[in-house]
């Protein structure tokens, strides 16, 4: 008996949202989005029961914007838990070791579907269990404790139900948007959390926000009311390009550039000509994007990282203090030397900029976390762009099945799935690698630059991709509404 007969009566039976059954308009589907949208932030803003806020430390720093974590929250977990089920379902899946066919055999789909569910569940135990318990990232409120009578344990095992709920709610909310939504609900909330801190970096004032924006702090410079020191001396460089207090240029041409590099990026292409085989004169494209697999994979290097780095904050928690080789931390938590310090990703200027005085480390050991952290996501993204491309069909040989399954061909070939495949091997192996190191390379380079609002390099690309695969979405959407024959013709 297989694995698969001993799970399948736990897995066909998780919770699903029910498809639906006939074509769904394009309003009811902007409906739907926006509904779940308005309950992300609704959630973002109910604060755990139980929690000492003003004791609470965050926990995923950069990463938040990227997991969609709203600290303190009952989102606190974010999509952390569904990306990290996803990185070990495209491990297992790239190791041929579950042994799904989820192409072809609609009970293997069932079942994937229900793995990845029960996988999700137990990496919100993972990730939330020791996030409350092992460390003080998320300490009680002693007196919810004396009034309750539950004592500290209590409280925290109430924090704990209250993260598990919102970690169910988000995954239930990204179903929601895949199947009666626009877009997908991970990519949706990482844009809406993105955005957040960007317009608070741009438009924020005392009034609004702790930290004074871009356009509020050139207007003091304008008025006169702020001083910004010698414009041609390193002080004034400094402030008007890179201070957090200060001007911030650096960060807004980083912003800019990241969002015309991805946009072009996303227009860069290879175009196989496809004609039909039965319609004469029905002709078309297969695209090859620059940018094959989307920014997506990045969220699961990344993702990577953080649980990488939450182990060593665990461990400098639960033991006091590492040995110095693996990891030294300062009194935020932060390392500042050993192994965990060069995988600790750089996150902004002032984590290199060592001729700035940013940083106090040697230049040496800066020079080795910039290069690890460059390594791994060039390396890394190129790695889970091939394992993305796999596992969501849009390899080589799940992609001339689509073609041929279609009634096109390649013009000059024969029509045959095998010749498909073959000319479509001849791009997308070696375009998903490039686009996949390319992403990593833009990430690494906006973190070390900045970005308005604070906001991760990473994001950055995500949240332009996501919008911009958001648009093309949206469009199709409003094209198949004003002619229904082509919905029947793309199903």
């Amino acid at each position: 008996m297989s694995w698969k007969d001993t799970a399948e009566p736990l897995l066909v039976r998780m919770p699903a949202v029910r498809r639906p059954e006939g074509h769904v308009p394009f309003k009811r589907k902007l409906a739907w989005t926006g509904g779940v949208l308005i309950l992300y932030f609704f959630l973002t803003n109910v604060k755990l029961f139980g929690l000492d806020i003003d004791a609470s430390q965050q926990v995923f720093g950069q990463f938040a914007s990227i997991l969609a974590s709203g600290q303190g929250s009952i989102m606190q977990l974010g999509i952390g838990p569904i990306v990290t089920a996803s990185i070990v379902l495209q491990l297992l899946g790239g190791a041929n070791l579950l042994g799904l066919n989820t192409q072809d055999d609609p009970r293997d789909q069932i079942l994937y579907q229900g793995l990845q569910k029960l996988l999700v569940l137990v990496m919100i135990c993972l990730t939330g269990i020791p996030m409350v318990f092992a460390a003080d990232f998320l300490p009680p409120n002693m007196a919810v404790a004396s009034s309750l009578g539950i004592g500290a344990d209590g409280v925290r095992a109430l924090i704990f139900a209250q993260m598990f709920v919102g970690g169910v709610l988000i995954l239930f909310m990204d179903e929601v948007i895949s199947k009666w939504g626009v877009g997908s609900g991970i990519g949706l909330f990482i844009v809406a959390g993105v955005s957040q801190r960007l317009l608070g970096g741009l438009l924020s004032t005392p009034f609004l926000g702790n930290q004074n924006g871009i356009l509020y702090t050139w207007y003091l410079y304008i008025t006169g009311q702020q001083a910004t020191g010698p414009v041609l001396a390193i002080d004034g460089l400094q402030t008007l390009f890179l201070s957090p207090g200060g001007g911030r240029l650096l960060a807004l041409l980083t912003t800019l550039l990241i969002f015309a590099v991805v946009v072009y990026a996303e227009s860069v292409r290879v175009e196989i000509p496809l004609s039909n085989a039965r319609v004469k004169g029905a002709r078309g494209r297969f695209p090859v994007k620059l940018i094959y697999a989307s920014v997506l994979p990045m969220i699961l290097v990344r993702a990577l990282q953080q649980n990488i780095q939450f182990l060593g904050q665990i461990l400098n928690d639960q033991l006091g203090s590492l040995p110095a080789w693996l990891g030294v931390y300062n009194n935020n938590g932060q390392p500042v030397g050993g192994f965990f310090y060069y995988l600790n990703p750089i996150q902004s200027p002032g984590d290199w900029m060592w001729f700035l005085d940013a940083t106090t480390n040697p230049v040496w050991q800066i020079l080795i976390r910039i290069g690890v952290d460059l390594t791994f996501m060039l390396i890394g993204g190129a790695i889970f762009a091939v394992f993305w491309v796999e596992t969501t069909d849009m390899g080589p040989e799940a992609t001339a099945k689509q073609i041929h399954n279609s009634g096109m061909q390649i013009p000059g070939f024969r029509q045959n799935v095998g010749v498909i495949e073959k000319v479509l091997e001849r791009y997308i192996p070696q375009v998903t690698v490039i686009g996949g190191a390319l992403v990593g390379l833009l990430a690494v380079m906006a973190n070390m630059m900045g970005t308005i609002g604070n906001v991760s390099g990473t994001g950055l690309l995500l949240t332009v991709s996501i919008t911009y695969k958001l648009y093309e979405e949206i469009a199709e959407e409003q094209l198949m509404e004003m002619h229904p024959m082509m919905r029947q013709m793309f199903g």
